[in-house]
């Protein structure tokens, strides 16, 4: 990350002073939510190795997820289950998350980055930025904090639902979740919308 501070840096010589990233994970799973995070960091917070969070094994994400959590002046989660995902589609429902992150998120920001390129559905200044997870540190952060928050919610769901592997594969489309869903049939947290699921020989006996 060249200057991991820039866009955050250029919302305070504009005059915010809660400066909140913003970044989702699990828009692409067959199964589990869509879990978002907002994350405001206190100016010129040190936090090596925050980056990305794909570029990131788990481990260094547990580690890093502690450390946000330590020295972020605030965090917001937001969590769309897969009837809403359904209902809504995949794209809608990422975005109602980081509304719903942001809207959770206490003492409220007033400046939004958002990793994508699209804005939300909400009243304060904001700046979407592609490829934003790895360009803004607070960006990073949120999206380590999104993906650790999502990976244990899919480890919990692997408890109840021990035939899909959700554990390992935290409901993304792998060939064993595949089969999986071949031979058993898709379960409650599974997103009835998506191919691979929708498609199943027993959702559709």
């Amino acid at each position: 990350m060249k200057d991991p501070w820039s866009f955050e840096n250029e919302a305070y010589r504009q005059g915010f002073t809660r400066v909140a990233g913003v970044d989702e994970a699990g828009r692409g799973p067959l199964a589990g939510p869509v879990v978002s995070a907002a994350v405001v960091l206190p100016f010129g917070c040190r936090l090596p190795g925050v980056d990305d969070s794909k570029k990131l094994t788990p481990k260094k994400r547990d580690a890093l997820f502690e450390t946000i959590y330590d020295k972020a002046t605030g965090i917001g989660i937001g969590i769309i289950d897969p009837v809403e995902i359904d209902r809504i589609n995949i794209l809608q429902a990422a975005l109602l998350s980081m509304l719903v992150a942001v809207e959770n998120l206490m003492p409220s920001p007033d400046f939004l980055l958002i990793d994508g390129p699209f804005g939300i559905n909400y009243t304060l200044p904001q700046n979407p930025l592609k490829h934003g997870d790895s360009l803004s540190i607070s960006i990073a952060a949120a999206s380590i904090v999104a993906k650790v928050t999502r990976d244990r919610i899919m480890e919990r769901y692997d408890q109840e639902f021990p035939d899909f592997g959700f554990a390992r594969h935290k409901g993304y489309g792998t060939k064993a979740h595949r089969e999986a869903i071949s031979q058993v049939g898709p379960c409650p947290i599974h997103r009835f919308s998506f191919r691979g699921v929708q498609d199943s020989p027993l959702e559709n006996a």
